[in-house]
């Protein structure tokens, strides 16, 4: 019973800290809603094309930071506890954390995709899994231009990846991470299909 009671509070500690949704509360400073601008996504993207490149940075450093701090404040709780459930403690933060993002408890659950967030968690679970999904995104994303086909590449390389180097545990975490990424970007899919989707730069507007 003490088992499930700490995953529950690792979860619900990533779900709260994940829906601070900084896209959002950047934009309505400025006196509009990110999700209704542009792409309608509440991340950094978005925010890159609406706001320039200071404002996703800001955006970017703030969900980075989030998911970190839910994740060691979830690793640390479960230590004080059950010190071998540490590893599951982190997951159910991160996993908590990605959800709170994709649908906020504090903006009508309506949030971002949470790339950022996945990936800064699985660079926190293994970060020879996050490096390489780093760099799959890089790489892919520098060749096409398009976010989202790096975004959706990287995540399907990093569950392969996880599935040789990581444990068990971390790879069923990245494999959930990759499945809601594709399914978050599935409208993406469908504009890439038809040669529709938008390409990313980072000159000024």
């Amino acid at each position: 019973m003490n088992n499930i009671i700490l995953i529950i509070a690792c979860l619900l500690i990533g779900y709260l800290m994940g829906s601070i949704n900084p896209a959002i509360i950047l934009s309505r400073v400025k006196g509009k809603d990110i999700r209704e601008m542009g792409s309608g996504n509440a991340g950094a993207t978005n925010t890159l094309r609406n706001y320039g490149k200071a404002a996703a940075l800001i955006v970017t450093v703030c969900d980075v930071f989030k998911c970190v701090i839910a994740v060691l404040v979830a690793g640390f709780a479960v230590n004080m506890f059950i010190p071998e459930f540490v590893l599951f403690g982190k997951i159910f933060a991160s996993a908590g954390c990605i959800l709170g993002h994709n649908f906020p408890l504090y903006f009508g659950f309506k949030g971002g995709k949470g790339i950022v967030v996945s990936a800064t968690a699985i660079f926190m679970l293994d970060w020879r899994i996050g490096l390489i999904a780093l760099l799959s995104f890089i790489v892919i994303f520098s060749l096409s231009r398009f976010v989202s086909l790096g975004s959706i590449m990287s995540a399907c390389i990093a569950v392969v990846a996880s599935l040789f180097i990581s444990e068990t545990k971390v790879f069923w975490f990245v494999t959930f991470a990759a499945v809601l990424t594709v399914i978050r970007h599935r409208t993406n899919i469908v504009r890439l299909i038809k040669g529709t989707e938008t390409k990313t730069t980072f000159s000024k507007k």
